[in-house]
């Protein structure tokens, strides 16, 4: 079996339409199925049952107030935090950057890190947490970090899913 990475689900099942390939399949959503009026071969077949797809709303102006939420103001609302930064390639550095959120109590939900390109050893770190960057709390952890990051950005704060995942 050969794996084959397309630029999204729905694309895939396009092109193996387009190629006219029999023996060959796509994982895609039924939707991308009736689209394309392909033939379902099996369905559930993700190795996750809390599997989903996150979608983003993005704005040139920050909105910190998040939505209201059934039962509860908007106040209320869990929010979460999203930044990147870049740190010296030194001992300690990331310990040093993740220190500032851990001092203050605040929840990481996801870091990653991805290289610089044309930069050997220097990656940038993407980073989630649970706050809001309206809350001082939260801003002042950023302020922080920005002592310690060689670039950092704020990506944006937005409501916190809170189904249960922890995300």
């Amino acid at each position: 079996m050969t794996i084959e990475a397309a630029y999204d689900t729905a694309g895939s099942v396009k092109l193996l339409k387009e190629s006219g390939k029999r023996d060959t399949a796509a994982i895609a959503s039924r939707r991308a199925a009736e689209v394309y009026a392909m033939q379902i071969l099996e369905e559930g077949v993700e190795d996750d049952a809390a599997n989903f797809t996150r979608f983003l709303i993005l704005s040139r102006h920050p909105s910190t107030t998040p939505p209201s939420t059934a039962g509860g103001s908007a106040q209320d609302a869990p929010m979460k935090t999203s930044v990147v930064f870049s740190l010296r390639n030194v001992p300690g550095a990331l310990f040093k950057a993740l220190s500032v959120f851990a001092l203050r109590d605040l929840d990481l939900t996801k870091i990653e890190s991805r290289p610089i390109p044309g930069k050997t050893w220097e990656y940038s770190f993407y980073l989630d947490f649970a706050g809001n960057i309206a809350e001082p709390v939260t801003a002042r952890a950023l302020d922080h970090l920005m002592e310690i990051a060689t670039t950092m950005r704020v990506l944006g704060s937005y409501p916190r899913d809170v189904s249960g995942d922890g995300s």
